[in-house]
């Protein structure tokens, strides 16, 4: 009981925290007035990074630790081999995760559009597209994946150990699938309608709740990993009614209403265009982990797979800062570019990269002199922590050039260059991970599993650092033409 007390006086804790942050994001996303646009042109760059980053930041990270409270419950409840085993669901996530954003990323950036163009009727019709879509893939994807269930973990890295823990894990999980799929594509959609604050309160209050129910799942009803899927689904079905909520009200542009959830191929065409981006990525960070998974459990075994699961919950709140950041600096950089302020779009990107680095900084510094205590969170397994202290030091040794990676590629998408922003985000995981992943544990075993993170985080940082440096010389180029013109 005294156990018991304690976790709850911690979440106590925490569930003030986050209301106390959320009502002061709310108070400040007041007054700094978001819907502005000129200000972008105009105002400090130092306020408006800032102004523009928070929201998304708390969004983020809230994210990043809405997995990483699983991870930790289910590692302090249920065992070092189910740790193994949410490692193995991993890429089963992204997959998920990377039809989600073909269709919610593609139908926010085409929402947010065509209101641009005041073109109402049509935004309605792609929100009730969105809806459709989500409900036809995730039943498609939930019956595809539950009927090859065990042999799609057994090639995503399971062992007979550790397949019982997946297999329960994620066919809860598929179970809710559709429930995601909605939660994810309605968040998008009020990011797009002008709700970011909706959108982001609906983020943080998933994580809330999850973190309150996974204890009681786990421990006080005794269902072991079961119990963190199902805190994990019903978190996702309570804010997907609040969302529901807000789309019911027929004030708002977009609203449910008849005749407009009829599939439009035009619509969806479009949509999909511009979510391929995203799908890609996440398709191919699908399948990076199941390279790593795999060779893991080669040279190292389920706890090897066990210490990459800690290792990249570490390393994801730290990316989730970044990505936070690079929210924040996208509508900047965008504006001033397209308004030719160079000056401006250079001082932002600059500041981002400051920060970012700054951040990168800090996990280098976790993952090389407290690793152990970070490991600790998550597991009491001595042979799981050794593994994992061994891993987060290598993996970790060059977070400083990462900021500068993830901004850069974030950069060139923010001024219209998708091209090159899909290369430099590909370039990691593609043309660098995969080939390290083949090569590195030819001659250092086990180790150069690990070692092929860091070792492609430095090459794809180089390749950024040339094709920024080429940009801004073309910048500089144009800037000067355009001067001598005049």
């Amino acid at each position: 009981m005294a156990k018991i007390a304690k976790r709850y006086s911690i979440l106590l804790f925490n569930y003030i925290n986050y209301v106390t942050l959320r009502t002061i994001l709310m108070k400040f996303m007041e007054k700094t007035g978001l819907s502005r646009a000129q200000e972008l042109g105009t105002k400090p760059i130092g306020k408006l990074l800032l102004q523009y980053a928070l929201p998304s930041i708390v969004a983020m990270t809230a994210s990043s630790l809405y997995n990483t409270v699983d991870s930790i419950f289910i590692g302090h409840g249920v065992g070092s081999l189910a740790i193994s085993a949410i490692a193995v669901c991993f890429p089963f996530m992204n997959l998920s995760t990377a039809f989600g954003t073909l269709v919610g990323v593609g139908a926010a950036a085409l929402i947010s559009v065509q209101l641009g163009q005041k073109n109402y009727d049509l935004a309605k019709h792609v929100f009730g597209n969105v809806f459709t879509l989500n409900i036809i893939i995730g039943v498609v994807f939930t019956i595809l994946s539950l009927v090859f269930l065990d042999p799609i973990l057994y090639f995503f890295g399971a062992s007979e150990d550790t397949l019982p823990y997946a297999h329960q894990y994620m066919s809860i999980n598929l179970y809710g699938n559709l429930i995601t799929h909605m939660y994810f594509g309605m968040n998008g959609v009020l990011r797009a309608s002008g709700h970011p604050k909706e959108a982001m309160i609906a983020t943080i209050n998933t994580v809330v709740i999850n973190t309150i129910l996974d204890p009681i799942f786990i421990f006080l009803f005794d269902w072991g990993i079961q119990g963190a899927a199902c805190a994990t689904v019903l978190a996702q079905i309570i804010s997907l009614c609040w969302q529901i909520k807000i789309f019911t009200n027929k004030n708002e542009i977009l609203h449910f209403a008849h005749g407009i959830y009829k599939l439009n191929a035009h619509i969806i065409k479009r949509i999909f265009a511009i979510g391929m981006s995203p799908f890609l990525m996440n398709l191919a960070s699908c399948l990076i982990v199941i390279f790593i998974n795999k060779g893991l459990k080669l040279y190292g075994g389920d706890l090897a797979i066990g210490a990459y699961g800690i290792v990249n919950r570490i390393a994801f709140i730290f990316a989730m800062f970044v990505m936070g950041m690079n929210q924040g600096m996208q509508p900047i950089a965008g504006y001033n570019f397209g308004s030719q302020q160079y000056q401006r779009v250079t001082q932002v990107l600059k500041l981002t990269i400051y920060y970012a680095t700054a951040i990168m900084i800090i996990g280098f510094t976790v993952g090389e002199l407290i690793p152990e205590l970070a490991s600790r969170m998550f597991t009491s397994d001595e042979e799981l922590i050794s593994k994992s202290i061994k891993g987060m030091r290598i993996t970790f040794i060059f977070f400083p050039v990462i900021g500068f990676q993830m901004v850069t590629a974030n950069f060139f998408q923010s001024i219209g260059m998708a091209g090159k922003a899909i290369f430099l985000s590909l370039t990691r995981q593609l043309i660098f991970l995969l080939p390290c992943l083949i090569i590195l544990p030819i001659f250092l075993n086990g180790d150069g599993i690990w070692w092929s993170m860091p070792v492609s985080d430095l090459f794809a940082s180089i390749i950024a650092a040339v094709m920024l440096y080429r940009q801004f010389m073309s910048f500089k180029k144009q800037q000067h033409n355009e001067e001598h013109t005049r």
